[in-house]
C-alpha cells in the first residue's frame, strides 16, 4: 500500500514538472531574448548609484559648501525638471536620493515599456507567439511566463542599483529602500506595455501608446515639482510615487502600495483582454484600406525615411526642447554657488569652468553627443528590424542591390543625425539668448556639428555589426556607446590612467563653445567609421538574410 503511494505521488510530480517545464522554458527564453537590454541598463543604473554619492562628497566635503549648494539649486525650478523635489540636501543620503532616484525612476519607465511590448506584441508580430501556442503552452502560461521574466529583469536591475549605493558608501537599508523606490517603477509601465500590446496590432503603435503614457507620467511630474499650486500631481503618475516614497529622508512605505496596486491591476486587465481576443489582433482595428499616398515611395532610401518620419521628428522636437531648457539653466548656473571642488571634477571632462554659460554649455553637449550617437545605434536596429520581419526580401526582390539599401540607411542615419545635431545647437542657443547669455549663434551650431563626429564612428560600427552578426548587432552598438561614455565619465572623475581614459572617442570630442573643435581628432573618428560602414556593405553582401 506504502508503495503504490509513493508510486502515485512520485507519478505526480512527474507530471507537475512536466506542466512546469513549458512555462519555465518560455520565462528563460523570454529573459535571454531581452539579456543584452538588461546588462546595458544594469550597467547604468549601477554606474550612477554609484557616481552621485561619490562625487557628492568629493565636492562637497563640508557642511557650510553643502548649505552653499542647497540654497542655489534647491528651489532651481529648471534643476527640478530633471530631478524631482529635493527633501534633504545637506545629507548624502538625501542628494543621492533627489539625483539617483530622480533619474533612473525615467530610465526604469522606459525599461518596463520595452520589457513588456517586446516580451508581448513583438513575438506576436514576428509570429512566433502562434509557434509556441500550438505547442504544449497555453496562452495563460506563455503570459504568466513573460511576466515572470519581467520580474527577474526587475530584481537585476534592483540588485544593481543596491551595489552601486553600497558601494558608493551608503547604509545597506536605505540604500535597498532607494532601489526599490526606482525599481517600482518599471512593474508599473511594464504593465502599461502589456495593455498596449493588447490595444495595438502592431508593435510600433504599441510603443507609441506607452511612449505617449510615460511622456504624459513625466509632464504631469513636472508640474507638480515646479508648480506649488498643483504639487498634488504627484500622486497621479508612477514618477511621483518613486519620488514620495521619500528614500534617506523619511520613508513612505505606504507609498509602496500605490505601484504595486497599479502594476497588478494592469496585468489583470492585459490579461482578461488577451484571453479575448485573437492571436495578432488588438482592440484598435488597424486600417484595411486607405487613400493611396505615394510620397517617399520612389526608393528604398526615401521609404525608410517615410517610415520614420514620425520618429525622427520625435528625436528632433525632444533633443530641442532639452537644449531650450539647457539653454535657459545656463544663465542661473553663472550665479549659482558652485563649489570649487565641484567646478575641478567638472572641468577634468575638459569642458572648463561650469560658471560660465559656455562652459556649462560645453559639459552639457557631452550628453548631446551621446544622444545623437544613441540614435545612430537605433537607426541600425531599424535596419535590422526590416530585416528580421522579412521586409528587406521583398525590397530585394525588386531591382535594389544589398549595397544601395543598407548605404542608404547608413547615409540616412548620418543626415537625420545631423539635423538632431543642429536642433540641439540652435535651441540651446535660442534658450540661452532668452535669458540675455552673449554668445553667438554660428558657435552653437558647430557645438551641434561637434556630435557627429562620435556619432559616425558608432554608426560603422553598428553597421559593421548588422553585417557581421545581425541577431546580436543592437545589443553591440548600444553597449560600446553606453560603455564608451561611461568609461570616460568614470575615468575623468576618478583619475583613471590618461591612456585609459584615452580609448574612448568621448574623450577625443572638443567639447564646443568651452572649447576649441578638435579636427584631428574629428576626422579620425569620421574616417573610422567610414572604413566600417564599407566594411559592413561587403558583409552584409556575403551573409545570408536572417529572421529574428
Amino acid at each position: 500500500m506504502d508503495a503504490s503511494a509513493a508510486e502515485v505521488g512520485h507519478r505526480a510530480g512527474v507530471q507537475r514538472r512536466e506542466r512546469r517545464s513549458p512555462a519555465i522554458a518560455l520565462a528563460r527564453r523570454t529573459f535571454l531574448d531581452s539579456r543584452i537590454r538588461t546588462i546595458a541598463f544594469a550597467y547604468l543604473f549601477l554606474a550612477v548609484s554609484y557616481i552621485q554619492p561619490v562625487g557628492y562628497r568629493h565636492a562637497y566635503p563640508t557642511l557650510s559648501s553643502r548649505v552653499a549648494f542647497a540654497r542655489s539649486f534647491g528651489d532651481n525650478k529648471a534643476i527640478r525638471l530633471f530631478y524631482g523635489t529635493p527633501h534633504d540636501l545637506l545629507s548624502v543620503g538625501g542628494y543621492t536620493a533627489w539625483r539617483v532616484g530622480g533619474t533612473l525612476a525615467i530610465f526604469a519607465a522606459v525599461v518596463g515599456l520595452l520589457a513588456a511590448v517586446r516580451a508581448l506584441r513583438t513575438e506576436e508580430d514576428a509570429g512566433r507567439a502562434e509557434v509556441v501556442l500550438a505547442g504544449a503552452a497555453s496562452r495563460r502560461m506563455s503570459y504568466v511566463a513573460s511576466i515572470a521574466a519581467i520580474a527577474a529583469g526587475v530584481v537585476i536591475l534592483w540588485l544593481a542599483e543596491l551595489l552601486g549605493l553600497v558601494l558608493g558608501g551608503l547604509a545597506v537599508g536605505p540604500s535597498a529602500y532607494l532601489a526599490l523606490a526606482t525599481a517600482s517603477v518599471v512593474p508599473v509601465f511594464a504593465g502599461v506595455g502589456a495593455l498596449v500590446s493588447q490595444l495595438a496590432p502592431t508593435r510600433r503603435l504599441a510603443l507609441e501608446l506607452g511612449g505617449a503614457v510615460a511622456g504624459v507620467s513625466f509632464v504631469l511630474r513636472v508640474i507638480a515639482d515646479t508648480s506649488g499650486n498643483f504639487s498634488w500631481l504627484r500622486w497621479v503618475t508612477p514618477l511621483g510615487w518613486a519620488e514620495e516614497m521619500r528614500p534617506f529622508t523619511g520613508a513612505r512605505t505606504v507609498v509602496l502600495l500605490l505601484p504595486i496596486a497599479a502594476s497588478i491591476a494592469l496585468f489583470a486587465l492585459a490579461w482578461r483582454i488577451a484571453a479575448r481576443r485573437d492571436i495578432g489582433s488588438g482592440l484598435l482595428a488597424a486600417r484595411d484600406s486607405a487613400e493611396p499616398r505615394l510620397a517617399l515611395l520612389s526608393a528604398p532610401t526615401a521609404f525608410a525615411l517615410r517610415a520614420q518620419s514620425v520618429g525622427l521628428s520625435v528625436w528632433i522636437c525632444s533633443v530641442g526642447a532639452f537644449a531650450f531648457i539647457l539653454g535657459i539653466v545656463s544663465k542661473s548656473i553663472t550665479s549659482a554657488d558652485v563649489s570649487k571642488s565641484l567646478d575641478q571634477q567638472i572641468a577634468k571632462l575638459g569642458a572648463g569652468s561650469i560658471l560660465t554659460p559656455r562652459g556649462y554649455l560645453g559639459f552639457t553637449f557631452i550628453f548631446f553627443v551621446l544622444a545623437v550617437s544613441l540614435f545612430e545605434c537605433a537607426q541600425v536596429g531599424a535596419a535590422r528590424h526590416e530585416e528580421a520581419d522579412q521586409q528587406l526580401e521583398t525590397q530585394l526582390a525588386l531591382p535594389v542591390s544589398r549595397r544601395s539599401w543598407l548605404g542608404g540607411r547608413v547615409l540616412l542615419a548620418a543626415i537625420a543625425a545631423t539635423a538632431i545635431s543642429l536642433a540641439a545647437g540652435f535651441f540651446s542657443w535660442a534658450g540661452a539668448a532668452s535669458q540675455g547669455v552673449d554668445i553667438a549663434l554660428p558657435r552653437m551650431l558647430e557645438a551641434g556639428i561637434n556630435c557627429l563626429p562620435v556619432a559616425i564612428l558608432f554608426l560603422g560600427l553598428a553597421a559593421l555589426a548588422h553585417g557581421i552578426v545581425p541577431r546580436a548587432s543592437a545589443g553591440i552598438a548600444y553597449a560600446l556607446v553606453i560603455v564608451a561614455f561611461l568609461w570616460q565619465l568614470f575615468g575623468s572623475l576618478l583619475g583613471v590612467p590618461r591612456w585609459l581614459v584615452d580609448l574612448t572617442p568621448f574623450e577625443h570630442v572638443g567639447l564646443v563653445p568651452a572649447a576649441p573643435f578638435r579636427p584631428v581628432s574629428a576626422l579620425v573618428m569620421v574616417t573610422i567609421g567610414v572604413v566600417a560602414a564599407v566594411a559592413a556593405l561587403a558583409a552584409f553582401e556575403r551573409r545570408d538574410l536572417m529572421g529574428a
